[in-house]
């Protein structure tokens, strides 16, 4: 009888502490755990800690509440003027809302990924065939990622899903097009670098030619202004001489002062002596004195 009652005690506590594991539900802080009843979602636990479920009845299933990363397959693209593209690139995402991604998606995280491949991709390929290979080409800085990521907007809120970013890891030309494409787009630059040389010579010729004209004109006015300066000061010149020889008193003094300017600008280099004739105007004036 004891050893039957050991055992039923034993059986019990067994039974006890099976109840009591599959009653008991741990949730972590990076995950979420969803408490189905007869395989429906009975409800949702976002905290972090100890909750309880009915044993038997009930299930937990576990969920990542952590940022998740969604490695695209590279995949080829058309763009505008018909060039093709290969795009390669992930998507950084995170369940916001488990309850609406368990009844959308049951719960399936491969689910999520096939519909995140779809939306990206469709994205991708709507925004590059909007715009020309060299407009793609040159929005590889960030900008291609803004339109893709705008044009997806809220799709995937419906499955409470929160698309953070998408970011390329490649976006480059087929290898067997490329050079080809990249020396035409090196020939476009060199036209347009050309063009705007030619414009930038004959804005800069245009220049120089006004400033020639403008110096033309400031040369000529200050010609013109020094002539009538000339023109008054002979004719100052003439007014002082006309005064200086009107009075007798004064004739014979400049004639003699003129006379000795003459003579001194006659007596050039070493010898000093000076040969005059006698019908000489200087030697007139000198033998007057």
């Amino acid at each position: 009888m004891k050893t039957t009652k050991k055992i039923i005690i034993a059986v019990v506590a067994v039974f006890i502490l099976i109840v009591a594991s599959s009653s008991i539900v741990i949730t972590a802080e990076n995950e979420y755990k969803l408490i189905r009843q007869f395989g429906k979602v009975y409800r949702v636990e976002t905290e972090a800690g100890i909750s309880f479920k009915m044993p038997f009845i009930q299930s937990a299933d576990t969920l990542p509440n952590e940022i998740l990363v969604y490695d695209l397959a590279p995949s080829d693209v058309i763009t505008k003027d018909k060039k093709t593209m290969i795009t390669d690139s992930f998507a950084l995402w995170r369940i916001t809302d488990p309850l609406r991604f368990a009844q959308t998606l049951n719960s399936s995280i491969s689910s999520a990924e096939g519909r995140l491949d779809t939306v990206v991709y469709n994205s991708t390929k709507n925004i590059i065939s909007s715009r020309n290979q060299e407009e793609v080409i040159s929005e590889r800085d960030g900008e291609l990622t803004k339109a893709i990521i705008a044009n997806i907007g809220t799709t995937m809120e419906q499955y409470g899903i929160e698309l953070i970013t998408i970011e390329t890891k490649r976006l480059d030309l087929p290898s067997d097009n490329k050079a080809a494409v990249y020396e035409r787009m090196i020939s476009e630059r060199g036209n347009i670098a050309a063009t705007y040389t030619a414009e930038g010579e004959a804005e800069a010729q245009k220049i120089r030619n006004t400033t020639d004209k403008e110096v033309a004109i400031l040369m000529s006015e200050a010609n013109k202004q020094a002539e009538i300066l000339k023109s008054e000061g002979e004719a100052e010149y003439m007014r002082i001489l006309a005064e200086a020889y009107a009075d007798e008193s004064r004739t014979d003094f400049y004639s003699f002062v003129r006379s000795l300017d003459a003579a001194k600008a006659s007596l050039t280099g070493d010898n000093k002596t000076l040969i005059l004739s006698e019908d000489s105007p200087i030697t007139q004036i000198f033998n007057g004195y």
